[in-house]
């Protein structure tokens, strides 16, 4: 099928030619944007201060933008203003899910009831396309007699390229200051010995938890904002907290509620999750959290996320925890906490991957071989995916988790995305969209580097077998396969009689994993052989 032709028909595999990607890896957003903040001519005298919160720092507790804007504020005795801009259009730009959109909201009113006890006004720019931002968010800025705007830097293109606009557009005439708050280590400052930025997440790894054991300063948290000193009348905004997009709502009142229980919204929660995780399973992260029935994640991803706890409050606590040594190393803590706090590394490693390698926000693969892959159209497959209906457990359970807490274990993440590209050949974004459609904790940097395409292909039942050796997993999400006795719980088709399996109900495999796979590596191969991206 001719790519236009694929595209109409799926939208979400739109993206931009590679000769273009590899023009936005040389020239930077990012580096655009910081040459744009320092090239801006200082604005000394202070009027009203905004504070503009994105919605990957929900939260008024250790928010650094927030917290300086405060600080210049009180110094001056000028009000503060926090202001949020809602796009419904935005959510469907990046297919949202409706648990994450519900927490979002959920979160929004939660502080703007934290910010009235302070006195601090929270209000709501409504920008109803895309193409509105920029002009709401600038609008609103000139309109309240602002003089300073504070707010965190966020690490996709789209959104630096934003920034960049805003910037033009107030002219000098109102200082941006933007600040580093998602992440500990400043993205792209860790280099390789020739001064590039570091690509590899061992080497990576290594320097990060370096820089933190030398400075543990960089954990330190940020008090809330003080009180408004005045008060003030915001214009052109409104103080309702918005709803949820109609495309991004629950499909019934009970699934509401069933997600709001699994994630309860706001800070408060999300901390009270934090204490229990270091306090009760994580000296057992390292030896149990790759199996999905022990459960032993933190499931922090969600707060993570919409920044509604700061990385920085999480490792402050595990400092506490850990003796007030700020060594996460595997010499210098428990292997729960090294463990764990290597995948808070990993956070951090995707968003430098994200600033020095831009083009991986852009719909395309990081290794821009992958481009020229001709996928299958399978929608038997594609269907049968997303239901949990292929044939193999442990990849159905996977997907049913998904389906029903709008969260999947990591160990399953990789599997399933794996069984999608590798085994049914579907297009992988494809499988990253359904991702963010469903996901509570979907993080484009995150969601965009997990799903890379690769060379490694998992075998399913082996995974199955290693990482969930007594069939929990499969027969809690599975029940069609509750009462399969030992190990043909993990391939039934092929350890059952055929009239035993098919009393179960269950499907038989879609496709043959064996076969599969090298039609897989030959069509890698093949169709990756020479090209030039």
């Amino acid at each position: 099928m001719p790519k236009h032709a694929v595209e109409e028909e799926h939208p979400e595999l739109k993206h931009p030619s590679t000769k273009r990607a590899k023009k936005v890896d040389a020239d930077t957003p990012m580096s655009n944007l910081i040459e744009a903040l320092d090239s801006q001519e200082s604005v000394d005298e202070v009027k009203n201060v905004i504070h503009w919160f994105r919605s990957k720092d929900l939260r008024i507790q250790d928010n650094k933008a927030l917290h300086n804007a405060s600080l210049l504020a009180k110094e001056k005795s000028k009000p503060l203003i926090c202001v949020y801009v809602y796009s419904p259009a935005e959510f469907e730009w990046h297919g949202t899910s409706p648990a994450r959109s519900d927490l979002i909201v959920e979160t929004l009113r939660l502080m703007q009831k934290e910010l009235k006890d302070l006195d601090i006004p929270f209000v709501f720019v409504n920008a109803e396309a895309r193409k509105d931002i920029v002009p709401g968010i600038v609008d609103f800025i000139k309109s309240n007699n602002a003089s300073h705007v504070f707010a965190n830097f966020e690490y996709e293109v789209d959104e630096l390229r934003r920034d960049i606009k805003v910037l033009e557009q107030l002219s000098n005439e109102v200082q941006f200051n933007l600040y580093h708050d998602q992440i500990i280590v400043e993205p792209g400052t860790i280099t390789t010995g020739s001064g590039k930025p570091m690509k590899v997440f061992t080497p990576y790894h290594k320097t990060w938890l370096g820089i933190i054991k030398d400075d543990p300063s960089l954990l330190d948290t940020v008090p809330p904002p003080s009180k408004n000193v005045k008060s003030v009348d915001v214009k052109i905004a409104s103080p309702d907290v918005p709803p949820v997009p109609k495309s991004k709502r629950f499909d019934s009142q009970d699934t509401r509620e069933r997600i709001r229980a699994l994630w309860p919204a706001g800070h408060s929660a999300g901390i009270s999750r934090l204490h229990h995780f270091i306090h009760n399973k994580i000296e057992d992260y390292a030896s149990t959290r790759s199996n999905p029935a022990k459960d032993s994640s933190s499931r922090l991803s969600a707060y993570f996320s919409s920044g509604t706890i700061s990385v920085r409050e999480a490792l402050s606590a595990l400092l506490t925890y850990n003796s007030n040594s700020a060594d996460f190393s595997s010499s210098g803590a428990s292997p729960g906490v090294a463990s764990w706090v290597r995948e808070i590394c990993f956070r951090e490693c995707y968003r430098q991957m994200m600033v020095v390698i831009p083009h991986n926000a852009m719909n395309l693969p990081q290794n821009l071989k992958f481009n020229f892959v001709q996928w299958e159209k399978d929608e038997e497959g594609w269907e049968k995916w997303k239901k949990g209906e292929t044939g193999v457990p442990f990849i159905d359970a996977g997907m049913r988790q998904l389906n029903t807490e709008a969260y999947m274990h990591n160990r399953l993440r990789m599997n399933v995305s794996s069984y999608l590209y590798c085994n049914l050949l579907i297009d992988y974004r494809r499988g990253e969209r359904y991702f963010a459609e469903t996901l509570v904790d979907w993080d484009l940097c995150n969601n965009t580097q997990g799903w890379e395409p690769s060379y490694t292909v998992f075998n399913p039942v082996s995974q199955a077998e290693k990482n969930d050796p007594e069939g929990e997993y499969i027969r809690k999400w599975v029940p069609e396969l509750r009462g399969v006795e030992g190990k043909a719980v993990f391939s039934p088709h092929d350890r059952l009689p055929e009239a035993e399996f098919e009393k179960l109900g269950y499907p038989r495999p879609h496709v043959d994993w064996r076969e599969t796979k090298e039609r897989c590596m030959q069509r890698f191969k093949t169709d990756m052989a020479g090209v030039e991206p």
